[in-house]
């Protein structure tokens, strides 16, 4: 397991919308391993894979307190959505910034697990939003998509100021 490097707004790789998995094999379960363990070490409760620069269908969600269950979804796909929630997100990809973004309050996804088996999940609350939210980074959106153009510039503009003062 290792460490990966997570890209940051506004890096344009962001945008990319992902590839289906079409096997998975020990590489996709090696690229989860390292996924949850980027995830715990940023801290977060979610990552997508484009967020480390692989450009798959691969989400890890762990909303529990003491890191208990992660949960990995390949192909990830919303079938049902209902009601409406809205949740302040932040995201590793935007560190330090937090905006209230309106989501479903429950849905039910298909996905297959880490062993290549087809699973799906009816959940609510945080573990909904966060799916979502990792959802859109295979989709090649971002939670400051949702808030105005006004203010994702000025983030936009923090960002890259902090990314020059690191270099």
């Amino acid at each position: 397991m290792a460490i990966r490097a997570i890209l940051h707004f506004p890096d344009s790789k962001l945008r990319t919308v992902c590839e289906p998995v079409e096997q998975v094999d020990d590489g996709i379960r090696n690229l989860i391993d390292d996924m949850l363990e980027t995830m715990y070490d940023a801290p977060g409760i979610g990552l997508a894979a484009p967020q480390v620069a692989v450009f798959k269908r691969v989400i890890v969600v762990d909303t529990s307190e003491d890191k208990s269950a992660p949960m990995a979804l390949i192909n990830p796909e919303l079938l049902e959505s209902r009601g409406k929630e809205q949740m302040e997100e932040g995201c590793l990809s935007v560190p330090g910034i937090y905006e209230p973004v309106e989501r479903a309050e429950w849905i039910k996804v298909r996905a297959l697990d880490r062993n290549g088996k087809p699973v799906e999940l009816e959940v609510d609350g945080l573990v909904a939003v966060c799916i979502q939210h990792e959802i859109d980074h295979l989709e090649g959106k971002l939670f400051v998509d949702y808030i105005s153009a006004l203010k994702r510039k000025r983030i936009q503009k923090k960002m890259e100021k902090q990314r020059r003062q690191t270099l």
